[in-house]
């Protein structure tokens, strides 16, 4: 009876507060540390969104929140009857993301709205009383398993379904408690569907909580961990970020999920889709700042990835096909870039990746210089370009292939050629990587961290602050701050022009302040601090706040 009590009045303090987007840290964390280090190494996922609503096209589970009698009455008990993505393959699509380079995948086995996509003996709002009728959750752990893939499941503790057969209201927050009953079989369910997902499926690698924050997800953490005491926990025990990557390197596992266009689930019309470039680069982004890229997909309603979502993975699968090694089992560099030129460090091997970014027009047989500052060649040191042998340029027997090196003063100067023949109109806009082999720091970089903003003057005047939290190997840094309008949830990554304040020296480790000059105001902005070393520019991570 006090566990009983101790869980009511935990939930009574979850549904009066509502259900806040949480620090991880501040809760349950049994991954063990081999385990998380194995997650590491993984680098690459694939997310699946996928649910009886892709019929409609809309957000999944969302369109609950705040609807008619009417429609929450036709979606729980008519639209499912109409559910038939007969056209399913988990095999397909998990040989297409091992081609992709993933690791692993993860796959939604129940979101908000309830619908369990498993054979479930808690609900009858699940794939099994549909027209598919088969359980969808055992085949993708079959057919994920025989590719070699890690198997992942994505498990939301709020369930729309459950608060619409209570008489409750469909929402994510609530201001005032449940009654003490309907909590308690709340939990009894949440319990009851993580052991059925534990029990039923052998050993499962990763699972995704994803709402639910307090003591709905804890329940359902202390279930997976006591039955599953390998499994990792992402969402509710490490970083997430969702829709961004983190500002800085990190040296905690960390976890970024995308979606490839604006939603999660199946979109059919008003899309944007990002480009197979602009995924490549966040991919090189993430495991350069030393996490793991989730990447999703939504699946049509017949079960068929969407025409422009495969095409985005082939791409991709085009590019890791050539430079999987420098995103494979690999770890931040002294620092994550050099403006457009990205790098990830083999310790093992004390190798080098740079990722030639930015350059979508470089011509095939065409030779390009680029100069990098952090990197120091040695005697055993050598450059290459992956992919490539550094002898042939097709149909170009007069041009020089091979890829030249010198260590300046000034930094190790590369001089290279983009010879191999990827597409049949010889063009390539995807990052050219160089391998640089038995190689050592040329500097300790500052680090910088980005404070939080001030006002004053009755809010009308704004202040940056930041902190040189070291100063690396130089006595004299320039140090200031860089802001952009904040283009929103789903379209920050779109956003890539920063302005810029004027700087300040800065001598030691210390705090120092810039005052902008916004002209806009009302609007949110993104800021991050910078520190200018003598040979490069170090960023700290990035905050917001609306002037």
């Amino acid at each position: 009876m006090k566990k009983l009590f101790f869980a009511i009045s935990l939930l009574f303090i979850f549904f009066s507060a509502g259900a806040q987007e949480t620090n991880s840290e501040n809760f349950l964390n049994l991954n063990k540390p081999e385990r998380l280090e194995w997650f590491r190494t993984l680098g690459f996922g694939m997310f699946i969104h996928f649910s009886f609503d892709s019929q409609l096209g809309v957000v999944i589970s969302h369109s609950m929140a705040g609807a008619s009698d009417d429609y929450l009455n036709r979606f729980v008990n008519e639209l499912p009857k109409t559910f038939n993505p007969k056209d399913y393959s988990a095999k397909e699509i998990a040989a297409l993301a091992k081609l992709s380079g993933m690791k692993y995948i993860v796959f939604t086995t129940k979101h908000h709205s309830g619908f369990c996509m498993w054979d479930t003996q808690t609900t009858s709002l699940n794939i099994m009383n549909t027209p598919y009728g088969k359980d969808m959750l055992a085949e993708y752990v079959d057919a994920t398993r025989e590719a070699g893939l890690a198997v992942g499941f994505y498990y939301s503790p709020e369930d729309f379904n459950f608060l619409y057969e209570n008489g409750l209201q469909v929402r994510r927050r609530f201001p005032n408690p449940l009654p003490d009953s309907t909590m308690l079989k709340y939990l009894e369910l949440l319990e009851l569907q993580c052991m059925e997902l534990m029990a039923q499926y052998g050993d499962i690698d990763i699972i995704f909580f994803d709402g639910g924050e307090g003591p709905l997800q804890e329940k359902c953490k202390k279930v997976v961990w006591e039955l599953q005491p390998d499994i990792v926990v992402t969402r509710g025990a490490i970083k997430t970020p969702e829709q961004t990557v983190l500002g800085i390197s990190s040296d905690e596992p960390w976890e970024s999920c995308i979606t490839m266009g604006t939603q999660w689930a199946y979109k059919p019309t008003n899309e944007a889709y990002k480009t197979g470039n602009r995924l490549i680069e966040i991919l090189i982004e993430t495991r350069a700042k030393g996490g793991n890229l989730l990447l999703n997909v939504g699946p049509k309603p017949n079960g068929e990835l969407p025409e422009q979502q495969e095409a985005n993975l082939r791409e991709i699968a085009a590019w890791n096909f050539i430079n999987h090694e420098a995103v494979e089992n690999v770890a931040p560099w002294i620092l994550p870039n050099e403006e457009n030129i990205w790098f990830t460090w083999n310790p093992r091997e004390k190798t080098v990746y740079a990722f030639l970014t930015k350059i979508p027009d470089w011509a095939r047989g065409e030779r390009k210089n680029f100069l990098i500052k952090s990197v120091k060649t040695t005697e055993k040191s050598e450059v290459s370009v992956l992919g490539q042998s550094g002898e042939l340029v097709e149909y170009q027997p007069k041009t020089d292939a091979k890829t030249y090196f010198e260590q300046k003063k000034d930094g190790l100067h590369i001089s290279c050629v983009r010879a191999q023949r990827i597409y049949n109109n010889h063009k390539w806009p995807n990052p050219i990587v160089l391998k640089i082999t038995h190689v050592e720091p040329a500097l300790e970089p500052p680090a910088i961290i980005t404070l939080p903003a001030s006002f004053s003057e009755g809010n009308s005047k704004l202040t940056f602050h930041g902190q040189i939290a070291k100063t690396g190997d130089s006595n004299l840094l320039k140090a200031g701050f860089q802001y952009r309008e904040y283009a929103g949830f789903v379209e920050e990554l779109y956003s890539d022009e920063w302005k810029e304040t004027g700087t300040i020296s800065v001598s030691e480790t210390m705090e120092f302040s810039v005052n902008p000059k916004i002209q806009k105001k009302g609007k949110e902005y993104q800021v991050r601090a910078f520190a200018d070393h003598p040979k490069l520019r170090v960023y700290g991570d990035i905050t917001r706040v609306r002037f």
